[in-house]
């Protein structure tokens, strides 16, 4: 069987993506087994469709496999809010859009609960999935190596407690939430990774980049860094915020689980519905400012927070998602009718 995994991602080198980041650990976890064969983008034509993304690509490429198009859905019409000016006078138009797209698609994969509602939500004709972003574990262990190549190149000294940040620079992201808690504990470094993916269409990124150039000296934005970085970046860090105010599955967190640090997550519904085991989460800035200083102070408490974050990354072993993912192609190949029989629990 071959697989036709597509991204426009590639196509436009957008290498900071989560979303990017989503499709090369596809292709990675397909390429791992011998029982199938991957073509990325235009490389061949395959039996199945599997795309990332949702524009012209995903539709131009799509007219090849009818019947037999698949759509992870990563983005949904919430996840502008934040991430581009006048969002809420553009929905009705995303709205649209999404609709189009996942109806496009013969069997839409939902990452997320929240994701699945939002598909239904919109009418989409199409049938949905419930899988996982998986976890790649291997690519994310640290080391002493890692850890002195990461700290060296985000100017870290010896003794330095370090917390990351991973993510967009944009309001959704909570990049202005992550300066003020950096405020609040001078003692620690803070390090947020990440560009601008609208560049300068970003919503509030004048204000923020303000506040980034008003940032204290114990915090600093060091920009974006390919994806063969980031073990090294992960490496550096003691503990991870993750105060995001919209988000599906993320990656950014559960590969900083991965790495070997505890993470600390803002407090919403979407992360309640999606993960199966306990998490550290806060409420507002001064919850996080607490949780961090309470990690740097206290060991047990920072063993206590590595142990929250193994027993949350085992949700998203990737062998079984892989196997899974396979049976939806299997079934898929093979016309099967009754395609609600291809619905997942998560």
């Amino acid at each position: 069987m071959k697989i036709n995994v597509c991204s426009e991602t590639k196509i436009l080198r957008m290498k900071g993506e989560g979303v990017n980041t989503a499709f090369l650990n596809c292709v990675e976890l397909l390429k791992e087994n011998n029982d199938v064969e991957v073509f990325v983008n235009n490389e061949g034509v395959g039996d199945i469709m599997h795309s990332h993304t949702y524009g012209p690509y995903f539709f131009l490429r799509g007219l090849r496999y009818r019947g037999k198009k698949i759509h992870t859905v990563h983005v949904i019409p919430d996840s502008i809010k934040g991430s581009i000016p006048a969002s809420n006078l553009l929905m009705p138009l995303v709205k649209w859009y999404f609709k189009k797209v996942f109806s496009y698609a013969d069997v839409c994969i939902a990452i997320s609960p929240m994701v699945e509602k939002a598909i239904k939500d919109l009418g989409a004709k199409t049938t949905i999935v419930r899988l996982h972003n998986p976890l790649l574990l291997d690519n994310w262990k640290r080391n002493a190596e890692l850890r002195k190549k990461g700290r060296e190149i985000l100017g870290l000294k010896e003794g330095d407690f370090c917390v990351l940040g991973v993510g967009q620079l944009e309001g959704r992201k909570g990049c202005d939430d992550f300066i003020d808690i950096g405020k609040k504990i001078p003692k620690a470094q803070f390090r947020w990774i990440g560009g601008r993916p609208f560049g300068a269409i970003t919503e509030g990124i004048l204000k923020l980049e303000g506040q980034i150039k008003g940032a204290p000296t114990n915090i600093k934005f060091a920009g974006m860094f390919p994806l063969s970085e980031m073990p090294s970046i992960y490496a550096a860090g003691d503990l991870f915020l993750f105060p995001s105010y919209q988000e599906n599955c993320p990656l950014a967190p559960v590969e900083a689980a991965a790495s070997g640090m505890p993470v600390i997550y803002r407090n919403l519904l979407e992360y309640e519905l999606l993960y199966k085991n306990e998490y550290l989460k806060a409420d507002d800035n001064e919850e996080f400012a607490n949780h961090v200083m309470r990690l740097m102070s206290n060991p047990e408490e920072y063993e206590k927070g590595l142990e929250i974050s193994k027993k949350l990354i085992s949700q998203f072993e990737k062998n079984e998602i892989r196997k899974q993912l396979i049976g939806l192609y299997t079934r898929l190949n093979g016309f099967e009718t009754q395609i609600q029989k291809l619905q997942y629990a998560s």
